[in-house]
């Protein structure tokens, strides 16, 4: 998530000899001898036989060895894959490449790879680079192009796709030209180790790797008979067919392929950080914002990820939970942990899962008081897990970051899911809330399009209940100075006039409304912090607006009514003028940025009004009707309808005016410090 996904191999390692990126020549003329040596053995071989070890007896002992190894080692990379060349300048061919075709059609330089994982672009384009070249791929079978042009062919007898439970990929090739089958497996160490034969080597190194910040993988391969893979084969397919405990039973008849492979080498691929990751974390802090690292790397690459994009600062103590198997040893490592202060958590799968079972609510409180949290080794599953169980102990909300598709639970599972498009696949982006490009986009995401939803719909949220409230009020008002008598004040259109043409637009304009520029809301993300105090939208907020609309309300029926003279049909059309007037007001007071829309809703809704006077006779006539079913609109027209409608809007709304201008200059919001 953090990183490009742009895949760039960096280390080989064989156990006694460790290739990087300066000596990478050096592998590939040792690719490049051994299958010059193969094919010289083979064309003096009449009959096909086992080619003579003559030609290598005048190399050194030691160097024949590293030679066979990282010949094995390339060969195994470039077969245990699940890699698919394709040749864009060829129309309707999709990678696959007839044997019988000429060489020239394997050099082609459009020639791209596509997998669902950008490490295993990245290794078979080393492999490439170094003189064994990928060039073609079906379902059945590969061809692999050595470095004097010659094509082997490969057929695919199984292949077994890596899953997030399994952690590794096997595949079983048989060579077409020496009928020799063989199995390659892969995988990271945790769950290649059990399976390799012994060595003092691998878990050292693979140490090492991740520390520089290297993904390693664990490449192994295992010969096998016909016989045996005859076996296997029957046992795999009657398992595949089984209708109880199928999955079970095909991973059991595996792992009994599984055992005692050939540790042939570690690969190291380096994938960078995506641009402008520090600034990005860094705001998400200073906005409050606590940030946990769920991945499914080793520790060492996890804590140097974290450290390259600050995640944890240089200088701040790292505790490093120590694995732990038992509910003992998850007490006293929580104990040790109980004791330090201000430091960044890290922990393995394996260890959160002892820990989540024995003492959950413990750890969970532990855990939210640190700066920073990494959990590595985690499955799908588990952060999934930690989402609801953040979401169950603390009643925070939860907004889960992902861009693969062993990050879609957990983004479900989180209240907000932000899913990034990227090498990895769409899985993410589909299954989130939002869809963004990069990680750095998060930050505008949340500061200004965020923080502006949640504003202009408090803003929206409390109009739209002062514009019900208020005229509710009224009624109210109404019905009881008249004896609480079942006639309504305005009828027919004035009512549906006022939900929806009236004063709709000015409402709905307050999406518009910002208190900050967007630039200032990006290099101030403390504003962001003040919205988890609740002050837009809280229960104090609803209380303030419900004083308003009933003080606004009484304000405009009793202004009316005092002000009336002789007919009562005057005290609608004063009360409905001046409730359209305050309305439009309450709304350009509200408003904190102008935008020309805003502007044109507010001159719509009044025009709107005052062509309703004179089009809209049925309502607006002339008329003498008790209780106001009609408008007079003589009286309308006249000096004293102008001055009680502008003294009773004014009466309703100045005050509010002058207790907001008090309150912003006494005790001013942080906007406004930044706006002024």
């Amino acid at each position: 998530t953090l990183t490009q996904n742009e895949m760039i191999f960096k280390r080989l390692h064989l156990g006694t000899v460790s290739y990087g990126a300066d000596t990478m020549d050096e592998i590939q003329s040792h690719v490049r001898d051994s299958y010059s040596q193969m094919q010289s053995q083979a064309g003096g071989s009449n009959a096909g036989s086992t080619p003579p070890r003559k030609a290598q007896s005048s190399a050194p002992k030691v160097r024949k060895s590293v030679s066979s190894r990282i010949h094995e080692a390339v060969k195994a990379i470039v077969l245990c894959h699940n890699v698919t060349p394709v040749y864009e300048s060829r129309a309707g061919v999709t990678g696959e490449t007839e044997f019988a075709e000429a060489d020239q059609d394997f050099s082609d330089e459009n020639r791209t790879y596509q997998a669902s994982s950008p490490d295993e672009v990245a290794l078979v384009q080393w492999t490439e680079s170094v003189g064994l070249t990928l060039v073609s791929r079906d379902l059945t079978s590969m061809q692999l192009k050595t470095p004097s042009g010659q094509v082997l062919s490969f057929c695919i007898l199984q292949l077994f796709p890596f899953t997030s439970e399994s952690k590794r990929m096997g595949i079983i090739v048989r060579d077409e030209s020496t009928a020799e089958i063989t199995f390659y497996m892969k995988g990271a160490d945790v769950a290649m180790s059990p399976i390799v034969q012994y060595n003092d080597w691998l878990e050292e190194e693979c140490g090492n790797m991740a520390r520089e910040g290297l993904r390693t993988l664990v490449v192994a391969k295992k010969a096998l008979t016909e016989e045996q893979y005859q076996d296997f084969e029957s046992r795999y397919t009657q398992a595949k067919l089984s209708m109880h405990d199928r999955a079970l039973k095909v991973a059991a008849v595996v792992e009994s392929l599984e055992r005692e492979m050939e540790l042939l080498c570690l690969t190291g691929v380096e994938d960078q950080l995506q641009a402008d990751v520090r600034p990005t974390l860094e705001m998400l802090r200073n906005a409050g914002i606590k940030i946990w690292m769920l991945t499914g790397d080793k520790l060492e690459t996890a804590t140097c990820i974290a450290k390259s994009s600050h995640l944890v600062s240089r200088t701040q103590d790292i505790h490093i939970f120590r694995q732990v198997t038992s509910r003992g040893e998850a007490h006293l490592e929580l104990n040790a942990f109980r004791r330090k202060h201000d430091c960044a958590l890290v922990i393995s799968g394996d260890s959160l899962e002892v820990c989540l079972k024995y003492y959950e609510h413990e750890f969970v409180e532990l855990a939210c008081q640190c700066p920073a949290v990494v959990c590595c080794r985690c499955s799908p599953t588990q952060k999934a897990h930690i989402v609801t169980l953040l979401q169950q102990h603390t009643g925070r909300r939860t907004c889960a970051i992902g861009d693969g598709g062993n990050d879609v639970s957990m983004i479900q599972a989180a209240d907000c899911g932000i899913g990034i498009e990227g090498k990895e696949g769409k899985q993410a982006s589909l299954a989130a809330d939002f869809s963004i490009r990069q990680f750095r986009h998060i930050g505008r995401l949340l500061m200004v399009h965020g923080r502006n939803s949640y504003k202009r719909s408090a803003a929206l949220g409390q109009f739209v209940m002062h514009r019900g409230l208020i005229i509710s009020t009224m009624q109210a008002v109404f019905s009881s100075v008249f004896y609480f008598a079942s006639v309504p004040l305005y009828q027919g259109f004035l009512m549906v006039g006022y939900a929806t043409i009236y004063t709709m637009f000015p409402v709905f304009s307050l999406v518009l409304d910002q208190d900050v520029k967007p630039e200032m809301a990006m290099l101030y993300p403390e504003l962001y912090k003040d919205l988890t105090k609740g002050r837009s939208l809280s229960f104090k907020t609803f209380l303030i607006w419900v004083f308003i609309s009933i003080y606004q309300g009484g304000i405009l029926m009793y202004g009316a009514l005092v002000l009336f003279e002789s007919e009562f049909v005057h005290v609608v059309a004063i009360s409905f003028t001046a409730l359209i007037l305050t309305e439009l007001l309450m709304v350009a007071l509200t408003v904190r940025t102008w935008h020309w829309l805003m502007v044109v809703a507010e001159f719509l809704s009044l025009g709107c009004y005052v062509s309703s006077l004179a089009f809209l006779n049925e309502y607006f006539g002339i008329g003498r009707v008790s209780f106001g079913a009609f408008l007079d609109v003589a009286f309308i027209t006249t000096v004293a309808f102008l001055w009680k409608v502008s003294a009773i809007t004014v009466v309703s709304c100045l005050p509010l005016y002058v207790l907001k201008y008090l309150r912003r200059k006494l005790s001013p919001p942080s906007y406004c410090k930044l706006a002024s």
